[in-house]
């Protein structure tokens, strides 16, 4: 461009006293239409124009030019004539134009940053134009500045703003938040305000602005926080602009509130009172003391422990857990351990003041031990728990119990307490020996966990109960299921890619990674499904095409994480809704029928075969004729194409109609095909004779006349085509002096004389020539009479005159013209001749202007001496041809009438 602009100014460099640099300013809004008016160069300019003071042919007309085509002469139309600047078709996005701050300007179509730029909001659109000619020469810089306007509303850069506030916060902190609203207007246009819709009478919001303009908003908080009573504020944070009217947009905002450690643990009594008997074993469980912080974390953290204020007998005769708070019997009771001991237990939290809690043991005295009862586990047992695996068989031994007294002086009995499928029986042939096991298969889905009790009493009553619990494991017994067998969709066809289908749903009872369950397809999947492993979720990632197929039946896996794994089986099945998006479609886009003319009306011409791949009413096609309605009709349901009236081929040879086929869709859609009906000819029309134009003209042959010589000629037409209109001459009879003396060509019609006239020759010949075409099955044919007088002179043309009017006494002669024309007239099936009655219709339609020619050509041949024997058989008049008779031209030839 820099290139073409100096080879373009350079032979001006001699007139650079009268050359001007100008500079001119305008300004817009963003976002006009094309055509508004701008400003006129040649007004600002104040440069001469043709309605000014000078005269019109004085001034040469000014011309307006864009130095540059680049991208920013795209914004604007600049009339070379008038120097008007209007805005184009292609809209001004200032935001677009001007991403950088400190504003942009745009040199004929490249964008850059302008140091000189009025104001840091500026946004320049910079053109050069050069005014010619040489005379007023300039290069003007127009200079326009793009007004921002208020099309641009706040938006977040996420939708989801976390903020955090400690508890403990005082009022009137302040927290910036990091992600403010952006705007990509300018000045008041930008944002301006943010507020809370919701602010729970603890918030509000502030608003920083630095020195770079950028507003920053600040949460601040207008009253207490307790993170026990509320831990967490949902809001909405909204961002306003300042135009007018003002947009807006949203964010929500959660407030979370962060724990400090403000609480200290908190026993729920002050004292517990606790019995136990002096025969306890150890390990018995005395009491369980629980404090509670309400605080998170590290800062609920218990630990329990005892007071340095009980003694220590009492600390080695019970064991305080500090994690649990647990109290059991660690040392057996003897005659002279205390009865009573006071315990006080402190709850310890980090940072704060012991909790206390006193718990009084009383130890009763008991004269007679109870009995015992011993466990030896055969399963597997921890602490207590005894883990079984589901799906164990019957009578699975759990544990063996002995039972006995320890005085060795009363009887003791058993039994088993609690509700499950477990069995205490003794076990022979030992005495007091018991075992415990199970009666039926244990299930995990339905029950997960057992307590039973092995109760043992004495016959004093004395009762001893021993607790177990019995954890069932889980076992990969179940298979994932899901929630319907057949999974029926339906989706609409020509879909967006990975359109989403539907969401698969399996539970597997099983827990842990047993039950995990994942989705895959099954092998007879199209590739183009998709199913989320983990979701579930059913995507199709391609446009389906209901035409190519409706109907898509395949299965689907849900397998769980259990070794070996377990799986099932679903099935899906999609059906593909139809869209009107096929256009009907004739079988061929040309249609072309054959119809012989004098067709009956409303007789079937053909059958336009018109299909739609869409299905419903979408598919339903209504057919009509464009053009011709008033001649032709459709059945719009058959296609059955019909002439309301018979069909002429001499009037009209062919008809072209187009067809317009319309579905039921909504919108409808149509297409169109062209119907060429072409008449096949009939042999309806005789052959017509030219010349002789009379049966009362004659012709003078004189007896000089040398044989074989040409004396006249028969001329005929026939408006019929092909073979309809192929004429044979013949001489079919005679009178005269010697009527053998001439003879006529069946082809030409030329009438020739045969043998030399004699002496007795002389007379009037009278010649019935018959005309006949070739047509089938049954030919049409003319006659004329050919009058010829034989003699030196016409001396008495009166006399000749009434033997013309006398009835002529001829036989006539039955005899055909012997003349070879394909094909003959045998007798044969009308089926056989079509294809020839085809080709030489349409063969003759083809050469109409050519026939024409040569039957006006055949008619003129009379003075011809030399007879050509091969002349073209075949004679095709056209069917609107007219021939003017009177303007067809004859050679002199020797007939006068006397």
């Amino acid at each position: 461009h820099l290139l073409l602009f100096l080879l373009f100014v350079g032979p001006f460099n001699c007139f650079a006293s009268y050359s001007r640099a100008t500079e001119l300013f305008y300004s817009l809004n963003e976002g006009l239409p094309a055509g508004v008016f701008i400003g006129s160069l040649a007004r600002d300019l104040r440069l001469p124009t043709a309605g000014g003071q000078h005269p019109a042919s004085l001034q040469p007309p000014l011309s307006f030019t864009l130095a540059s085509h680049g991208l920013g002469g795209q914004y604007v139309q600049l009339d070379n004539r008038s120097g008007e600047l209007h805005t184009s078709a292609v809209e001004i996005d200032r935001e677009a134009l001007c991403v950088e701050s400190s504003g942009a300007t745009i040199f004929g179509g490249s964008a850059a940053v302008s140091s000189s730029s009025p104001s840091p909001e500026s946004c320049l659109l910079l053109l050069d134009v050069l005014v010619l000619p040489q005379e007023y020469f300039r290069l003007v810089k127009v200079k326009i500045a793009i007004r921002d306007v208020n099309d641009n509303a706040p938006r977040f850069p996420v939708p989801h703003i976390r903020l955090s506030v400690p508890e403990n916060a005082p009022v009137n902190t302040r927290l910036a938040i990091e992600h403010p609203a952006l705007d990509p207007d300018m000045g008041t246009n930008g944002v301006q305000t943010y507020r809370l819709r919701d602010n729970y009478g603890v918030f509000t919001l502030d608003v920083e602005e630095n020195e770079s303009g950028e507003r920053t908003p600040y949460l601040i908080v207008m009253g207490a926080l307790d993170r026990e009573t509320q831990d967490e504020y949902v809001t909405v944070i909204v961002a306003e602009d300042g135009g007018t009217p003002p947009l807006m947009g949203t964010a929500t905002l959660t407030i979370g509130i962060s724990d400090i450690n403000d609480n200290c643990p908190q026993f729920n009594d002050s004292q517990l009172n606790v019995t136990l008997y002096g025969n306890s074993s150890l390990g018995t469980h005395v009491a369980t003391v629980h404090a509670v912080d309400m605080d998170l974390g590290s800062n609920a953290q218990i630990t329990y422990s005892y007071s340095q204020k009980v003694p220590q007998p009492s600390r080695d005769l019970f064991h305080l857990n500090e994690s649990t708070g647990a109290i059991t019997l660690s040392t057996k009771v003897d005659g002279d351990t205390p009865r009573l001991h006071r315990l006080i237990i402190l709850g310890n939290g980090p940072g704060c003041i012991p909790a206390v809690i006193t718990v009084l043991v009383t130890i009763i005295k008991v004269m007679m031990r109870p009995p015992e009862v011993v466990p030896r586990f055969i399963a597997n047992e921890v602490e207590g728990v005894v883990y079984l695996k589901e799906l164990e068989p019957i009578n699975t031994p759990i544990a063996f119990f002995t039972i006995k007294d320890p005085d060795e002086k009363y009887k003791v009995s058993c039994y088993l307490d609690g509700d499950g499928p477990f069995r205490l029986s003794p076990y022979k042939p030992y005495n007091n020996e018991y075992l415990l096991e199970t009666t039926k298969p244990l299930d995990f889905e339905t029950q997960q966990l057992y307590e039973i009790s092995v109760v043992a009493w004495n016959s004093e009553g004395f009762h001893v109960k021993k607790v177990i619990k019995v954890q069932v494991l889980d076992d990969n017994d179940n298979s994932p299921v899901f929630s319907e067998q057949l999974i029926e969709l339906s989706i609409e066809e020509n879909n967006v890619p990975n359109a989403f289908l539907t969401k698969l749903h399996a539970t597997d009872a099983d827990s842990g990674e047993r039950g995990q369950v994942s989705y895959f397809l099954g092998p007879d999947a199209p590739s183009y499904f998709a199913l989320d492993k983990t979701t579930g979720v059913l995507t199709v990632s391609t446009q389906l095409d209901r035409e190519e197929k409706e109907k898509y039946r395949y299965t689907v896996k849900a397998v769980d994480s259990g070794f070996p794994p377990r799986e099932s089986i679903a099935t899906v099945t999609i059906t593909v809704l139809d869209k009107n998006d096929n256009s009907p479609r004739f079988i061929n886009k040309d249609f072309s029928f054959f119809v012989p003319e004098n067709f009956p009306g409303f007789g079937e011409i053909g059958v336009i075969s018109v299909t739609d791949a869409d299905a419903g009413q979408n598919g339903w096609v209504a057919l009509s004729v464009l053009n011709g309605s008033d001649i032709f009709v459709i059945d719009t349901g058959k296609g059955v194409l019909r002439a309301k009236v018979s069909l002429d081929r001499e009037q009209q040879s062919s008809y072209v109609l187009w067809i317009e086929a319309v579905d039921g869709g909504d919108p409808a859609l149509s297409s169109t095909a062209k119907i060429t009906i072409l008449l096949l000819d009939i042999n309806d029309n005789p052959p017509l004779v030219l010349f002789p134009q009379s049966n009362m003209s004659y012709l003078l042959v004189l007896p000089s006349t040398l044989p074989g010589s040409p004396i006249t000629e028969v001329c005929a037409v026939d408006k019929d085509t092909g073979m309809n209109a192929v004429i044979a001459y013949s001489i079919i009879g005679r009178r005269g002096p010697r009527p053998e003396s001439f003879r006529i060509d069946p082809k030409t019609g030329n009438i020739t004389l045969e043998e030399s006239l004699m002496q007795n020759d002389y007379g009037l010949y009278r010649l019935l020539v018959k005309v006949s075409d070739h047509g089938y099955p049954e030919p049409l044919h003319s006659t004329v009479m050919v009058n010829l007088f034989v003699n030196d002179t016409v001396s008495n043309e009166s006399y000749i005159e009434s033997l013309l009017r006398k009835e002529p006494d001829i036989s006539v002669e039955e005899k055909q013209p012997q003349i070879s024309i394909e094909p003959t007239h045998k007798k044969m099936e009308s089926a056989s001749c079509m294809p020839t009655l085809v080709a030489l219709s349409i063969i003759s339609l083809g050469s109409i202007a050519l026939v024409t020619g040569m039957g006006i050509y055949i008619c003129l041949r009379k003075g011809k001496k030399h007879h050509r024997a091969e002349e073209n058989l075949e004679v095709q008049i056209p069917l609107n041809g007219r021939i003017n008779l009177h303007m067809l031209e004859k050679k002199p030839m020797e007939i006068s009438n006397i």
